[in-house]
């Protein structure tokens, strides 16, 4: 794979080598389903974007993407306010990002293949179910349980702890509803199995439903695991 883009690729393959830049067709108003066998300079022609600059920008989303998280990370030697700046910068910025669009993919295929594909209402109604919860759950963690945590790093004062503990509880069950909601979204579309001859909408929509199932595994377990575990067993802060 090419480490950056020089624009004489086709729209479709730079959508194959980089999920990502659907995002910014998207924003652009570049069709990449469709349209997607032109090459890139000649859409940004066609639309009168200017080169340079797009691919500046498409080149310096791919670098960031491919800026993966040393995997021997030990995540545990953070302190709960570095921990807590990572969950919000990574996770919390990916899904801040990926719904929206998500929720355009989902909804699209449900109008083009849904009369064909059932399941793809099923699949249509858990997806935003579960966005609707993570939009909620992420405001009352940067809101309320995060600042509490911090706080309760340089005063860990036993009424605090309790105040903390108890909010945590709260996120906990938000965090099984979600991993049930991941587990149905895989049973409905049998594992995202494509049907024969689906669309690149189609294949990206799904691409992008299990990174984004991927992504949640990560950061609830860096929540449950490491960061609500201190709380309730503070003699395990390192």
């Amino acid at each position: 794979m090419s480490t950056s883009f020089n624009g004489s690729e086709t729209i479709g393959q730079i959508v194959t080598a980089f999920p990502g830049s659907s995002n910014i067709f998207l924003e652009h108003g570049i069709d990449f389903c469709c349209g997607g066998g032109r090459p890139l300079t000649t859409a940004l022609r066609q639309k009168n974007i200017e080169e340079v600059a797009f691919l500046e920008k498409l080149n310096r989303f791919y670098a960031e993407a491919n800026q993966k998280t040393d995997p021997n990370t030990d995540w545990s030697k953070l302190s709960s306010s570095r921990l807590i700046d990572h969950i919000v910068t990574t996770h919390h910025a990916y899904l801040e990002r990926e719904l929206p669009v998500l929720s355009e993919f989902v909804t699209k295929i449900l109008r083009v293949h849904g009369p064909e594909r059932r399941e793809l209402a099923k699949l249509h109604m858990l997806f935003h179910q579960m966005k609707m919860e993570l939009e909620q759950h992420l405001i009352a963690e940067e809101a309320t349980v995060f600042p509490l945590i911090r706080e309760l790093e340089h005063n860990p004062a036993p009424s605090l702890a309790e105040k903390t503990a108890n909010a945590i509880r709260e996120l906990e069950a938000d965090h099984s509803g979600v991993g049930n909601l991941l587990k149905e979204m895989r049973a409905v579309t049998s594992d995202y199995e494509l049907p024969a001859g689906a669309c690149r909408t189609y294949t990206l929509a799904f691409h992008k439903l299990q990174e984004l199932e991927s992504d949640l595994f990560q950061h609830i377990h860096l929540e449950n695991n490491i960061l609500f575990q201190r709380v309730s067993n503070p003699a395990n802060e390192s």
